[in-house]
């Protein structure tokens, strides 16, 4: 376990980013994103969560994955080969950490997608434990411990005037290593500080929410009338997907310009009308009641039937962006869990 100083983390973000590509919370008009770090930026370590989830490191919003040329012989060059530079992100909240193992089940389950695998291995991800909870976080629902992220190559944790790391991987062990002379050895009395931090952490978690027996109780209500009730707001905008850290659903569009021509991928969301429809016309979704219904029943009820948890990390984001407010706090609530769950 190491340290450093508040006022000598430039130093260390400006050796990290000399052997790596450097992401970390930047405030853009009021905007915290993950951008490339560079001299002079205004670092947001302040703010909860990012705008645009971390996902866009491994699952591009839009990338080319082949571009091909037909003549004597058809000549097809493959974007997934060429996927992932050496990449640290630094600053990640343990509910976005968490919902990395989420998205790693989806694309690196066979078959495995190549390009993701590739840009997940050569990334070391630096987590920062919560300090101030907001009132939209119910990450705890899903065993999310706002204090720590298991799944990271290093924890950050903010004592007050210094930074605490503890490495959590090879990869953190060898980041630390790296920073060696530019960090100090933690004491017992750090640790102890690391502890007081956790627990004022979630001494300070307002929203309760149990998602016991949920699943179960979906079960039965695919054709329940809640839905009819629900969906009447939503207007299709697609803003609770693309937020999301674990929505994963993508779509892909072919541009042809004669005999060349590339194919891209692009994220896509189940709230959009053409997400399900045919070629031939029909769609299985044909009205937002069953798109609405069909986010809701993935993430509570089909994704942990499949991989046994729920597909949420309760980052809040979706409840913070809706601009009609339907809300998977309120859903959760209502629909109401029970003895039992996973």
């Amino acid at each position: 376990m190491k340290k450093v100083a508040k006022a000598n983390l430039v130093e260390v973000w400006r050796k990290l980013s000399a052997g790596a590509k450097l992401y970390i919370p930047v405030d853009t008009d009021g905007v915290a994103n993950f951008l490339s770090w560079q001299e002079g930026v205004a670092v947001d370590l302040e703010t909860l969560n990012t705008f645009v989830p971390p996902k866009k490191f491994f699952y591009p919003q839009t990338e080319t994955i082949l571009r091909y040329e037909i003549g004597d012989e058809l000549k097809i060059e493959d974007f997934a080969c060429q996927a992932g530079e050496n990449t640290i992100i630094f600053g990640v909240r343990p509910c976005d950490v968490s919902s990395m193992a989420l998205m790693d089940r989806v694309y690196l389950e066979d078959p495995v997608d190549e390009a993701y695998r590739r840009r997940r291995e050569s990334t070391t991800v630096i987590a920062l434990g919560c300090k101030d909870p907001d009132e939209t976080c119910f990450c705890q629902a899903f065993d999310v411990d706002l204090g720590k992220a298991p799944g990271a190559d290093i924890l950050a944790t903010d004592t007050g005037e210094e930074i605490v790391l503890n490495a959590q991987s090879a990869k953190g062990e060898e980041l630390l290593t790296l920073l060696d002379g530019l960090l100090i050895e933690a004491t017992s009395g750090d640790e102890n500080k690391v502890r007081d931090a956790q627990d004022k952490a979630k001494s300070g978690y307002e929203t309760v929410v149990s998602v016991q027996g949920l699943m179960e109780k979906l079960d039965g209500m695919f054709e329940d009338p809640y839905w009819e009730k629900l969906y009447k707001r939503c207007i299709a905008c697609g803003t609770c997907t693309f937020v999301c850290p674990t929505c994963h659903c993508f779509d892909v569009q072919e541009y042809p310009t004669g005999n060349r021509g590339e194919r891209i991928r692009c994220w896509d969301a189940c709230m959009f009308s053409d997400f399900t429809q045919m070629a031939g016309g029909h769609n299985p979704r044909p009205t937002q009641k069953e798109r609405v219904r069909q986010r809701f029943m993935h993430k509570l009820n089909y994704y942990p039937h499949q991989h046994g948890e729920y597909a949420c990390v309760g980052c809040g984001r979706c409840v913070r962006k809706c601009p009609v407010n339907l809300d998977i706090l309120e859903v959760i609530k209502e629909i109401g869990g029970g003895a039992g769950g996973l």
